[in-house]
């Protein structure tokens, strides 16, 4: 193709080259991570799912020391510096449990405290009331947390 004066003639655009480029970004970046093989990753998942389910599986399996739960049931306030927590306690037959009971004011703050213990002859489920001196007026009351207290 000729050209005459004031017209230029049309050429592609110049595309860089591939290796050129992608050896300065390895230079600049690193090597390009490998992945991994089919097997491996199914290898991989596999080990995942099977940690997963023994996990599972050992989470469910029952303590021999046994076990305790708490319900709250409520609270009173029969007078100034003292609250009444009811709740009601789930343990396995024979263990002795310790409960934490609190009062706490409201900034949540704890103003009041007891542990109750439930020895082995108390029933698998019953309901308690414990009365809290307070050091500061309180809001609620409640359990904070119940345990199998060890029988060594």
């Amino acid at each position: 193709m000729s050209t005459s004066e004031g017209q230029h003639e049309m050429s592609a655009p110049q595309q860089p080259d591939v290796s050129t480029s992608e050896s300065r970004l390895a230079n600049r970046y690193g090597a390009p991570k490998r992945r991994l093989s089919r097997r491996a990753r199914i290898i991989a998942v596999s080990a995942a799912v099977a940690a997963g389910v023994g996990a599972a599986a050992w989470m469910n399996v029952p303590s021999s020391t046994g076990t305790v739960t708490s319900k709250d049931v409520g609270f009173t306030f029969p007078e100034d510096g003292r609250v009444v927590v009811d709740f009601k306690v789930d343990k396995s037959a024979g263990s002795t449990a310790a409960c934490a009971v609190q009062a706490l004011n409201e900034s949540y703050a704890v103003v009041g405290w007891k542990t109750v213990i439930l020895g082995p002859e108390a029933p698998e489920s019953s309901t308690q009331q414990v009365e809290l001196r307070t050091d500061s007026p309180a809001v609620t009351g409640g359990v904070n947390t119940c345990w199998i207290l060890d029988e060594d």
